[in-house]
């Protein structure tokens, strides 16, 4: 988190945030948070979740924006933690930051269940969660924002791209693999087929298992316009981490993913071709916000820890994510 955000914060806005929801501070417990202020609640039995951002990234508009497609998706049922209003009757509340700036709250439905991550994936399971994705894609082929001001930015656009502004001034060999990506990944044909409302970040991190292997898909705070590829490849991108083959996960998770999302929307093997462009673009954008979010030279997260390590002369080379070619993975069309 920015630290002009984490200044910003203090115990009058997050009682102000739990006022317009109807939250007791007794029954409010901090969860953490990455880019917002998380908390879990509980109001006649049930549990939910509370999100405080800053309009530094993200601004009323943009937040409304993606709680109005995040329960489009779950009218349209999707498995999704749905937003839910508060008591004045909104999907988003805005606190003055007393400096210029606004922190706005959200609330959704907790999800029952645990981390993927924290459990042993099977066929099943990776067939499942293609076929989340699948249904996702199909259904943003159809969405329209229910207030033209809310529409989420497209991947390009200067408040997704921030890379360039957190990098070191010594990395412009880093720079230039950068601005050369974009500048192909831009000449790929946006196609209503192919390009639309995505998740943007649907690592295994951001969904929940429960004892019925019933996944459900939370924090769209990076949900943009883009290709559909762009999500497949995220997903594929921190599957991967820390994995001892590499290329044998890469073929048995893709081979079941794939067959899952089939079921739910259409998938062109044209797109496979564009994996690694979307892997090094992953690849580059979060070694940018390590360097924002953390001291690099001095990195006690273990897991940015083992992420940097090399990273800059991999990226510097153009060292492939993974070495692996994925239009082989047509067998499983």
């Amino acid at each position: 988190m920015e630290k002009r955000i984490r200044d910003r914060f203090n115990e009058d806005i997050l009682a102000k945030a739990r006022s317009r929801y109807g939250i007791k501070e007794s029954l409010c417990k901090p969860l953490g948070g990455f880019e917002s202020f998380i908390y879990e609640f509980e109001c006649d039995g049930s549990k939910y979740i509370l999100r405080i951002a800053h309009s530094i990234r993200r601004n009323g508009n943009l937040i409304s924006a993606e709680v109005d497609w995040i329960n489009f998706l779950a009218d349209g049922g999707t498995s999704v933690a749905s937003a839910i209003l508060s008591n004045r009757g909104n999907l988003v509340e805005s606190i003055d930051d007393g400096a210029g700036g606004l922190f706005l709250a959200t609330a959704f439905v907790k999800i029952n269940g645990e981390p993927l991550h924290k459990v042993e994936w099977t066929d099943q399971i990776n067939e499942t969660y293609g076929k989340l994705l699948g249904k996702m894609h199909a259904l943003s082929m159809s969405y329209e924002p229910s207030n033209p001001v809310w529409r989420r930015p497209d991947w390009d656009d200067p408040i997704m791209l921030d890379v360039e502004a957190h990098l070191p001034d010594s990395d412009e060999k880093v720079r230039t693999v950068y601005q050369s990506l974009l500048a192909y990944i831009n000449t790929l044909p946006r196609d209503k087929s192919d390009y639309g409302l995505i998740h943007q970040d649907a690592h295994a991190g951001n969904i929940f298992i429960d004892k019925t292997e019933k996944i459900t898909i939370f924090d769209f705070d990076d949900s943009a316009y883009s290709w559909f590829i762009n999500d497949i490849a995220i997903v594929l991108f921190y599957a991967v981490l820390g994995k001892e083959d590499i290329k044998e996960f890469t073929v048995e998770f893709m081979k079941h993913f794939l067959q899952g999302y089939q079921q739910e929307n259409q998938f062109n093997p044209v797109w496979l071709k564009e994996i690694p462009h979307f892997l090094k673009l992953r690849e580059v954008d979060l070694y940018a916000v390590i360097h924002r979010s953390f001291d690099v030279n001095n990195l006690t997260d273990p897991w940015c820890a083992m992420y940097m390590d090399g990273r800059k002369e991999k990226i510097e080379n153009n060292v492939p994510f993974i070495d692996f070619n994925f239009e082989n993975l047509k067998s499983f069309l």
